[in-house]
C-alpha cells in the first residue's frame, strides 16, 4: 500500500496533515500522537513580532462547529526558531512553518528568515484568515493584492510554498489561479468561514471580538465543494481541510481533488484524531482494493459531463 504523497518538491509519507492553529508546535500532542506518523504538522502561525491575540472569550461552540476569533496569538518568528523548532526537528516528518503579515514587507521578511532556518521543509501563507478587522485582509480577497504579495515572497524562498486561501469570497477558483500563477507550489482550502454567535440573554455578541472564524463538521460541504472548483481550475496539488473527522471525510476531499488534507478542529475534539483519520483511509484502500492512495485524487464520478 503506497499512502505517499508529494506537495510540490515535498514528499509527504501519508497525506494526513495537522491544519495550522489546531496542534500548536506539536509539544502540546506529542503524549497522544508519533508525530513521526504524520505526513506533515503545520504549525500555529507566526508573525515577525510576537502578537498577544484577540481578547476573552475567544471560542464558541456552534452546532456542529466551533466559532473562534483568536487574533493569531502567537509567539513570532524568532521565538519559534529557538524554543520550538528544535523540538520538532527530533521526528521524521516534514515541518510547515504557518506565516502571515501586516504588510507585503512582513510577509516577505518572515518567510525570509524561516527559509534561512533549518529544519523547516515548507512555508505556508496565511492570507485568509477572516478574524483581523482591518489591513491585511484584503490579501486574499483582491486578486491585484494576492498576486503581489505570493509574486513577492516566492521570490525570497526556495522552499515548497503553499497559499492557503480564504473561503470568503465569491469565487475562489479564480484565487487559486492568481496564486499559481504568482509562484505557489500548491493552494490549501478552505480556513474558517466568517461567522457570528449571539447571547439572546444578554443581546451580546457571545465572542469579544464580535465575529469569528467557523469550523468543524459544519464547513466540511463547503470546503469539499471549493476543492471540486479549484481542483478543475489548477494544475498545482491541493490541500484539503474544513471539517475532517474521520477517513471518510478525508476521501471526500480526496474525490474531490485534494491530494492531502489538514486536520483541524478534530484534534480539539480528539487528541488522537490524525492517526485515527490515517487509520481510516487505509482501511478505504484495504476495503476497496485501492495500492497507491495518488488514484483516489479527483476520482469522484458524476454524469453531468457538460458541468
Amino acid at each position: 500500500m503506497n499512502l505517499s504523497v508529494n506537495i510540490g518538491k515535498l514528499g509527504l509519507k501519508n497525506p494526513v496533515m495537522t491544519a495550522s492553529g489546531t496542534f500548536g508546535y506539536g509539544e502540546e500532542y506529542a503524549e497522544f500522537v508519533d508525530l513521526g506518523s504524520l505526513g506533515a504538522i503545520v504549525v500555529k502561525g507566526l508573525s515577525l513580532l510576537p502578537r498577544e491575540g484577540n481578547p476573552p472569550p475567544r471560542i464558541v461552540e456552534t452546532p456542529a462547529g466551533m466559532l473562534n476569533a483568536i487574533g493569531l496569538q502567537n509567539i513570532g518568528v524568532e521565538s519559534f526558531i529557538k524554543e520550538k523548532l528544535p523540538f520538532l526537528r527530533r521526528f521524521n516528518v516534514p515541518v510547515i512553518a504557518n506565516f502571515f503579515g501586516d504588510s507585503v514587507d512582513e510577509y516577505v521578511g518572515a518567510a525570509e528568515r524561516l527559509s534561512d532556518v533549518q529544519g523547516i521543509d515548507g512555508l505556508e501563507m496565511n492570507i485568509s484568515c477572516p478574524n483581523k478587522q482591518a489591513g491585511w485582509l484584503v490579501f486574499g480577497t483582491d486578486p491585484e493584492v494576492t498576486s503581489e504579495v505570493v509574486s513577492a515572497v516566492r521570490k525570497v524562498t526556495d522552499l515548497p510554498l503553499i497559499v492557503k486561501l480564504s473561503p470568503n469570497v465569491t469565487d475562489i477558483a479564480l484565487m487559486a489561479r492568481v496564486a499559481e500563477d504568482a509562484g505557489a507550489d500548491a493552494v490549501s482550502l478552505i480556513n474558517t468561514v466568517s461567522g457570528m454567535a449571539i447571547d439572546i440573554k444578554t443581546r451580546r455578541p457571545k465572542l469579544a471580538n464580535i465575529t469569528g472564524g467557523l469550523s468543524g463538521p459544519a464547513i466540511k460541504p463547503i470546503g469539499i465543494r471549493m476543492v471540486w472548483d479549484v481542483f478543475r481550475a489548477v494544475s498545482i496539488p491541493i490541500i484539503g481541510s474544513g471539517g475532517i473527522m474521520d477517513g471518510g471525510d478525508a476521501i471526500e476531499y480526496m474525490l474531490a481533488g485534494a491530494a492531502a488534507v489538514a486536520v483541524g478542529t478534530a484534534n480539539f475534539v480528539n487528541p488522537t484524531a490524525t492517526m485515527d483519520i490515517l487509520s481510516g483511509i487505509k482501511d478505504y484502500m484495504t476495503t476497496n482494493g485501492i495500492q497507491d492512495i495518488s488514484t483516489i485524487k479527483g476520482g469522484l464520478i458524476w454524469e453531468r459531463e457538460d458541468l
